[in-house]
């Protein structure tokens, strides 16, 4: 099943579909307004801090969601099991990825990204807000794999765990959100943007599995990933996804691992 869907397939489409509008930015302002002032026809506003992620704490900045909370907002943005999601952003690819990532987790067959976010929608928009029908969203949760910081530890050692952050925070050069700089020893360090092509849109399938050899990653190798706080890192699965191969994602990411200060920590350039 494909994990991305382009802008004219999705216009062909649009009345066979459920639409999630997830624009974030972090540390920036909320995206409702944004989505108020123009979306997608039918698209629901999905809020990536309040309903794709429980709060801070121990377990990283955005935590998985209390299942209850994730399913109501599901279901009243008219999820249903047998109809399929298509799930877009601003276009970085990382909150509408992080919404894929979940509802596949949580067992929906049947999700897409819209390739390029908003930006390369041409489309008519719409303003105000769509009130879809309610949903009857399930969640199963297991469907996708997922780290613990243990797992991670292990799973650098026996596979190839990537690092989806810039690369300078890989290498502990700077650290602006957390309190730690580094990376988990034995990381590959394959920052996201390097999954973009010029047009804002992914690389191709070719593409992307010359860019996971290079880092080691080949079809029957054991891969996981992780970032800051498991946003970005879900672009990276989606990323494989597109590639054809299976990744797990460490949704605890760097700010779990570091919020314990036994854990070791690297710096540098290599693993």
């Amino acid at each position: 099943m494909d994990a991305i869907i382009s802008a004219a397939e999705l216009l062909s489409a649009l009345d066979d579909l459920t639409i999630l509008d997830v624009r974030y930015q972090l540390g920036g302002p909320p995206g409702r307004p944004q989505y108020e002032a123009g979306h997608i026809p039918g698209a629901r506003y999905v809020d990536l801090d309040a309903e794709l992620a429980g709060p801070p704490g121990a377990h990283g900045r955005h935590p998985l969601p209390d299942l209850e909370v994730f399913t109501t907002a599901m279901r009243r943005a008219g999820v249903s099991d047998d109809r399929p999601v298509v799930v877009y952003d601003g276009g970085q690819g990382w909150a509408a990825a992080r919404a894929w990532w979940m509802l596949r987790w949580a067992g929906h067959r049947d999700v897409r990204v819209l390739d390029g976010g908003l930006p390369a929608w041409t489309g008519p928009l719409e303003t105000g807000e769509s009130r879809p029908a309610g949903g009857d969203f399930t969640a199963r949760p297991g469907a996708l794999p997922l780290l613990t910081a243990e797992d991670a530890a292990a799973l650098a050692s026996t596979g190839v765990l990537l690092d989806a952050r810039a690369a300078e925070r890989y290498r502990g050069e700077v650290e602006p959100i957390d309190p730690v700089a580094g990376h988990i020893p034995g990381a590959v360090s394959a920052p996201t943007a390097e999954n973009i092509a010029e047009d804002g849109r992914f690389r191709s399938p070719d593409e992307l599995v010359k860019r996971f050899a290079a880092l080691g990653v080949e079809q029957g190798t054991e891969v996981g990933v992780y970032c800051g706080s498991g946003v970005s890192a879900a672009q990276q699965v989606l990323a494989l996804a597109v590639a054809g191969i299976p990744a797990a994602l460490y949704v605890g990411s760097w700010s779990e691992w570091c919020h314990d200060p036994t854990r070791p920590v690297s710096t540098g350039p290599t693993p």
